[in-house]
């Protein structure tokens, strides 16, 4: 007899095929059967239910959520049961340590992780622009300690200090470095703006000449200037399928981002220190001089966010100044580049919600075959963008049920398989004998989050039933308690 057999739902198998009416066995962890008059131990009653593989969110920042005081099911309510870290070129350290610390912490859902190309650039030159002689060599070590420790690819954050100081030969070099361990390459492109197309350029000429898989991380036209600009996206995701390379995309679906507003000055700011960025606020004439390379239209890469930004459309979310917190950049008044300078000599780790792209863009990345879903979202505690806590059920409930963006079949998909096959999650992502039984039950017409910018962290509805290796976590909606998943390591079981 079977440990647990979820009862009449309508089951998906993660692949894109049409939903079916059928039990479903777990025994020993995974999937047992799928098909008509199962028996088990415990049965639980799904009828009227969705039952999908557990939704992998490919594009995280949780990397500090297991050293979080309690358990934190945030993700579990979204029916994500995976999680990959490590985003964007930042990771904790070169894995080893931090895996082995997490694991002794406990994670609430499952988390695998990339290694950062801006964290192993730091550990050998710090915020400098050149690297010291040798630095490569001991970057690309450090990389292959990441790997055999279990990380399942690098990123990197191109629009971020010191990222942005690489070359392309950097990267394909750790390109090979993965390549040895069949990892994929997750990038948040040096330009998601005016200089969108040699930004994907970039990025898939370093997964060809690596010969490994890519990801582009929270596919997006940012900024006025650009919108539009999705069907050239798309259109060189696709081309580059066809001529070989193994890419596709996530994204969140929201018109705003939320990064520092040190990433909005370009990259010559942030150079070398903390301290040396502040002097450079400080002084006018290098303010000036700044400013002249942010708006220059020739520099399409490598300039920050400043010119897709309108001051309007931006909110100070965490300042250590709760009087600034909360107000756009055109409420500080003056001009705002000088805005920008003094927010951020206000304190250097001030964040904001950029409200950049267009719902026109947003909707059709959705629907390319390419693109999957991914929150970009990092731990639960303090102001937070509203991806945190309702990234999936959204998706599925203002986009699939009610706008129609893709069948629900292929929404699974989605959430699913397309993110589990493009990190190498083989047991993880499609629901079938034999597949680990993370399982998601909702119920396809209440799945929704009504969270907003000014009130992000409410609970998601419509998620009934969430199990962990066969494990249910959450019961009729609610969590049971516990840290229950695992820190998983590329190429072990």
């Amino acid at each position: 007899m079977y440990d647990l057999v979820l009862r009449g739902g309508t089951v998906f198998d993660g692949f894109g095929t049409p939903g079916r009416m059928a039990d479903v066995a777990v025994h020993d962890g995974r999937v047992a059967r799928v098909g008509p008059g199962l028996a088990g131990r415990r049965v639980i009653n799904v009828e009227g239910l969705a039952v999908a593989p557990g939704f992998v969110d490919p594009h995280s920042h949780s990397d500090e959520v297991p050293f979080l005081a309690e358990a934190q099911p945030f993700k579990l309510y979204q029916g994500v049961t995976t999680e990959i870290a490590g985003n964007c070129g930042y990771s904790h350290g070169v894995l080893g340590d931090y895996l082995d610390a997490a694991e002794a912490a406990g994670t609430t859902n499952n988390l695998a992780f990339l290694i950062g190309h801006n964290t192993l650039r730091e550990a050998v030159a710090g915020l400098d622009r050149d690297l010291p002689e040798g630095g490569l060599e001991r970057m690309l070590d450090l990389a292959g300690q990441a790997f055999a420790a279990g990380a399942f690819g690098f990123s990197s954050g191109l629009e971020y200090v010191p990222g942005a100081f690489a070359g392309i030969d950097e990267l394909i070099a750790l390109g090979h470095v993965a390549r040895r361990w069949n990892g994929t390459y997750a990038t948040h492109m040096r330009s998601e703006s005016e200089g969108l197309a040699d930004a994907l350029d970039e990025a898939i000429t370093v997964a060809r000449a690596a010969g490994i898989r890519l990801q582009i991380s929270h596919c997006k036209a940012s900024g006025r200037a650009v919108h539009g600009a999705s069907a050239e996206l798309l259109g060189k995701l696709a081309a580059a399928r066809r001529s070989g390379v193994d890419v596709r995309g996530d994204q969140y679906p929201y018109q705003a981002f939320n990064t520092s507003f040190a990433a909005v000055l370009p990259p010559e700011a942030l150079e070398g220190s903390e301290e040396a960025m502040l002097a450079r606020l400080r002084s006018p004439e290098t303010r000036a001089a700044l400013r002249k390379v942010a708006e220059d239209p020739a520099r399409g890469t490598g300039a920050g966010f400043w010119r897709e930004l309108h001051p309007d459309d931006v909110t100070v979310l965490i300042h250590r100044d709760p009087a600034i917190a909360g107000k756009s950049l055109a409420d500080l008044g003056g001009d705002p580049w000088n805005a920008l300078c003094d927010l951020v000599i206000g304190d250097p780790e001030a964040e904001g919600v950029f409200h950049t792209m267009h719902a026109d863009d947003v909707a059709q990345i959705m629907a390319d075959p390419l693109v999957a879903i991914g929150s970009d979202s990092g731990p639960p505690v303090g102001p937070n963008h509203p991806r945190t806590f309702g990234t999936f059920p959204r998706f599925l409930g203002t986009f699939v049920r009610e706008g129609g963006a893709v069948p629900m079949e292929e929404a699974i998909r989605k959430v699913t398989s397309a993110s589990a096959a493009q990190f190498a999650l083989a047991d993880r992502g499609w629901l079938a004998p034999g597949a680990i039984a993370d399982i998601t039950v909702f119920d396809p017409e209440t799945i929704g989050h009504a969270g907003t910018y000014e009130t992000p962290d409410v609970r998601p509805t419509g998620v009934r039933y969430v199990l962990l290796s066969g494990r249910p976590v959450v019961e009729a909606s609610e969590f049971t308690g516990g840290r229950h998943g695992r820190i998983l390591r590329h190429n072990r079981p």
